[in-house]
């Protein structure tokens, strides 16, 4: 990337983000000042939101599920469960917790812009015009976003009641893990896996709306979207790099998306619940470790493949369904 390019996207990232931090204020100022009976805000520690902001920019690209850890994490640490409280505050309390780990996505959301800056560009250029395959790869981004956006607008309520649970996320974890091992085993030995396949601007858009419908198995807390996009770029024909390039892409919009709207639907109850420096300090936690994560994965992943991943989710599952029967967890 050219110096002056480069300068540009730190910029970009560091504006960015300003205007999130300041957004959270500004919302936080309007929460209360709609609702002054708001109840006491209920201590989120900033140790727990570094943690929290750790664990969602390390895991949000790997293909290990962001929101499987969060939910761990949530439960090793105790958030949200007060013994004394009534109903209807776990009740509240836990929509703050759900939407507070969904809004701090917008570390690594900024993290992955600032990182494929170049892409980004080209997309926005070819938004207006400017460029044919920026264009091209911009529409396939939206058409791999559209089954997530229908189906979770459908199923959303749903999801939340039978499925964002310790069981759920463990069975995801083990059938996930088992599944990359199963296709790991079968390519052994064969290097050119890896590396065959289409380029990011031979996909077309029947290809990326396979990616997308692939991308709504992962609304499965535990499965991963960034697992099912990966696998679902290579099952329709992209190298594994195209197919990591492609879900970073996708990650953009389809994780941008979520974050507005739960901040939107329940901002106004997570700002009660706990407070903008918290979620700030979630925010960037998550941005650092993004972008270390996606740096690690892409050369990983390029020279390894998948199987490390399988191993890593089967023993996971095994570990938290041991501590689950044991009453531990």
């Amino acid at each position: 990337m050219p110096a002056k390019s480069a300068l540009f996207a730190r910029l970009f990232v560091l504006c960015s983000f300003m205007l999130f931090v300041g957004t959270c204020a500004i919302a936080q100022e309007s929460a209360a000042s709609q609702n002054s009976k708001a109840p006491d805000r209920e201590a989120l520690t900033l140790g727990q939101a570094a943690i929290l902001g750790i664990v969602e920019g390390l895991t949000e690209y790997l293909p290990v599920s962001s929101t499987g850890h969060l939910l761990l994490a949530e439960r090793l640490m105790g958030i949200g469960e007060n013994p004394d409280a009534s109903s209807a505050e776990r009740e509240r309390t836990k929509e703050a917790v759900d939407a507070y780990t969904i809004c701090i996505q917008a570390g690594a959301i900024i993290a992955v812009l600032g990182l494929y800056f170049r892409r980004v560009k080209q997309m926005l250029l070819g938004l207006v015009g400017k460029d044919s395959e920026g264009r091209k790869i911009l529409f396939n981004v939206m058409a791999g976003f559209l089954p997530a956006a229908v189906i979770g607008l459908l199923f959303n309520k749903l999801i939340k009641s039978y499925l964002f649970g310790t069981w759920p996320v463990i069975i995801a974890w083990l059938a996930g893990g088992l599944a990359i091992l199963a296709v790991s085993w079968r390519n052994q030995g064969n290097d050119k896996t890896r590396q065959s396949g289409l380029s990011i601007i031979a996909l077309s858009w029947r290809m990326a709306l396979i990616i997308g419908f692939a991308q709504c198995i992962a609304m499965w807390p535990g499965v991963s979207r960034s697992l099912m996009t990966i696998v679902g770029g290579m099952v329709v024909g992209l190298s594994l790099s195209a197919a990591v390039e492609f879900s970073f892409l996708l990650g953009l919009i389809t994780l941008s998306a979520a974050t507005a709207y739960d901040t939107l639907k329940h901002g106004q109850v997570m700002l009660q619940t706990f407070d903008a420096i918290s979620l700030a300090v979630g925010v960037l936690f998550a941005f650092f470790a993004a972008i270390l994560s996606v740096k690690w994965m892409v050369g990983y992943l390029n020279s390894h493949g998948l199987a490390a991943f399988g191993y890593y989710r089967v023993g996971l599952a095994l570990v938290a369904g041991a501590l689950m029967m044991s009453g531990t967890l």
